[in-house]
């Protein structure tokens, strides 16, 4: 058995594999970046080592420099997690001309499932069904366009290496294709090294279902039954599920069979995740699901399968590649009840779900019980940095029912206590209540199709900004009394209520998500009520916490944070000043990958100026309005401030 392991990753599946790893006596071996000095998964391994610079290509894809840490602390096997090496063959090669376990297949099969291509010229000859399309090696922009026109639109254009919907664009109709192509292959490029594409065709009403496979060194191959990924952004996951809404025990044997006979056919070990496109239009059929990739190594969504199972995959892991047989036979395997799992991310539905950073100023999602899991690699404290990807948990709930395991987590959404960088909590949770995704007549489109609805938020509740108005004045009321100290505070400093007749109000001054805001303001008995003036007075919400750091108070409320300040006024102060300069300015922490405009380029709404890779995605700019390019202060490759003024877009008026 394994005695001490390397985890050659970060952030929560770190500290996933740390935990069983414990449990099972074995030794942990943690490396970090700079910027991760003290994440939690250095704080929870046994050892740790610094292996490089923020950047990742510093520092986790540094193979030669984490195999020196391996040896140096006698480690015996390495875990690769997921993301970053997990996937790299030469990798695992290098691991095992060290001496070293690697806790994952064997090199072959990860470069026979890597590249999609040959995945699925595999995948023929074993008689498992693959989506009809073009997976050679041509890749003239011509010859691509036409073979897509032979197949027939809808078509899909994916890059044949790694995965999570970098290099993916769906096409719609010829008119697109070039454009689609050019940037499926420039963002595969930027993620993979590699811009070969396949095109295939687009299945209408497509259904996302992975299976869990385990294989071991004795020729066992099992199953572990179906996930279902299909409710997916930009063709990323956000909640996933087990078992499958509407599966049938027909179906699930025949999915169940050719995912063990994918895993066959390429000497596969270990955990992997066969993941099948089903066409979902009439119920989900024998023979009508089709192979898209292998994925050779622990996914994301593993708990929900633990969940239904009771199983520790990462347990099973270690066993394997300690040269041990499967623990059961496919006939043992059974599972029970439901689980959902939803991917809480540091990011902004509100604002086209761009990477938000910063301190976590508090963090709770609730206790945990056999029935809720909370996974992470962070803490409350803890920095979310442009660095990574921006995952703060998953937040994985069981029900004997999915009607249960649904309701449960909608709820622990809806109460989550995360303030500081903006997330998707209320997102997730508008999902979890979606009417079409409840009942499980849904498919891979729906946050598509739906997506204004479930980011759509009410104006923000009077009683909600009556709690962080309170708040401020809270804090006004204890900074003069610190201030003063000692000293009798004179009547016109008192920051409290009292009045000789009738109740004291005033009118306060402050900023709501940077939008500037006045209210009238009354102190009574009871405490304050505000009131803007049209609806009465109210008191503030007794469902809100108020959380404070850096000069801003978070106010959570209804799986909603809002950010209050106080506001000063300075000289020269005109409200919307910069609003309509001109100015174009980067929206996030990143690097610029493209610039399509010069100065004194002619634009017109809509067209894209520049894109920016954050968190391991591309977000386009586009024109906001018809201009002309000036002062144009970025180039491809730099990396940029959130805020950094990229250029001046001159109306036509103004440059005539």
């Amino acid at each position: 058995m394994i005695k001490s392991l390397l985890i050659a990753n970060r952030g929560e599946i770190a500290c996933r594999i740390i935990k069983t790893a414990k449990r099972m006596g074995v030794r942990t071996i943690a490396v970090y970046s700079q910027a991760d000095a003290d994440a939690l998964h250095v704080r929870l391994a046994d050892e740790a080592h610094l292996i490089g610079g923020a950047a990742a290509s510093d520092s986790y894809l540094r193979s030669g420099r984490i195999l020196s840490v391996a040896k140096e602390a006698g480690a015996d096997a390495v875990h690769p997690g997921y993301g970053f090496l997990s996937e790299n063959a030469d990798f695992a090669e290098l691991t095992a001309d060290a001496g070293m376990i690697f806790v994952g297949p064997p090199p072959s099969a990860i470069r026979e499932m890597g590249l999609k291509d040959r995945a699925k010229e595999i995948m023929v000859k074993a008689d498992v069904p693959v989506v009809p399309g073009y997976h050679g090696n041509n890749q003239s922009p011509s010859f691509l366009k036409r073979k897509a026109y032979e197949i027939g639109y809808p078509v899909l254009i994916k890059a044949v290496a790694g995965g999570g919907g970098k290099g993916m664009r769906k096409v719609g109709k010829a008119l697109e294709f070039d454009e689609a192509l050019e940037a499926a292959k420039r963002e595969a490029m930027a993620a993979f090294g590699n811009d070969v594409v396949l095109i295939e065709k687009f299945v209408e009403s497509p259904r996302h279902i992975e299976i869990q496979v385990f294989a071991d060194g004795h020729g066992n191959v099992v199953h572990l039954f179906e996930r279902d990924c299909s409710l997916q952004r930009r063709h990323q996951k956000v909640i996933e599920e087990a078992p499958a809404p509407g599966m049938s025990a027909e179906v699930r044997a025949a999915m169940g069979a050719a995912a063990c006979e994918a895993a066959r056919a390429v000497g596969y070990q270990g955990a992997g995740t066969v993941e099948f496109i089903a066409d979902g239009a009439g119920g989900l059929s024998e023979d009508g699901f089709y192979f898209m990739e292998m994925n050779t190594r622990l996914q994301v969504e593993h708990p929900v399968t633990e969940m239904i199972t009771g199983l520790d995959l990462v347990e099973w892991q270690l066993r394997v590649a300690s040269g041990e047989e499967l623990p059961v036979k496919q006939d043992d395997l059974t599972l029970t009840g439901h689980a959902v799992e939803a991917r809480i991310y540091a990011e902004d539905p509100n604002a086209g779900f761009l990477p938000s950073t910063g301190k976590l100023v508090a963090m709770d999602l609730g206790g945990v019980s056999d029935q809720i899991r909370v996974d992470s690699g962070v803490e409350q404290g803890d920095v979310i940095s442009p660095h990574y990807d921006p995952m703060i948990a998953k937040l994985i709930v069981h029900g004997a029912t999915r009607d249960e395991a649904l309701e449960s987590l909608e709820g622990r959404l809806r109460a989550a206590q995360i303030a500081g960088p903006v997330t998707n909590t209320a997102f997730l949770a508008n999902l979890c209540a979606d009417p079409t995704f409840k009942n499980g007549h849904f498919d891979t489109s729906l946050i598509d199709t739906k997506l204004d609805d479930l980011i759509s938020t009410k104006p923000i509740e009077a009683a909600t900004v009556c709690a962080g108005v309170s708040g401020l004045i809270e804090r006004q009321r204890a900074r003069i009394e610190a201030e003063n100290r000692g000293e009798q505070l004179s009547p016109w400093q008192a920051a409290d209520g009292f009045q000789l007749v009738g109740q004291r109000e005033l009118d306060w001054q402050f900023t709501l998500d940077g939008e500037r805001l006045s209210a009238r303001v009354r102190f009574g008995a009871d405490g304050i009520e505000m009131s803007d003036g049209k609806d009465g007075w109210t008191k503030k919400s007794n469902t809100a916490t108020v959380y404070e750091d850096g000069g801003q108070l978070f106010v959570l409320d209804d799986g909603r944070q809002s950010i209050f300040e106080e506001t000063v006024q300075q000289a020269g102060d005109v409200d919307g000043a910069g609003a309509s300069d001109g100015r174009i300015v980067v929206p996030m922490h990143g690097k610029i990958i493209a610039v399509t405009v010069s100065e004194g380029d002619s634009v017109e709404q809509g067209d894209l100026l520049f894109s920016v890779e954050a968190m391991k995605m591309e977000h386009a700019v586009l024109a906001p309005s018809d201009g002309t390019v000036s002062e144009l202060a970025i180039t491809a490759g730099e990396q940029v401030e959130n805020g950094f003024p990229a250029m001046i877009l001159v109306a036509e008026n103004e440059s005539d």
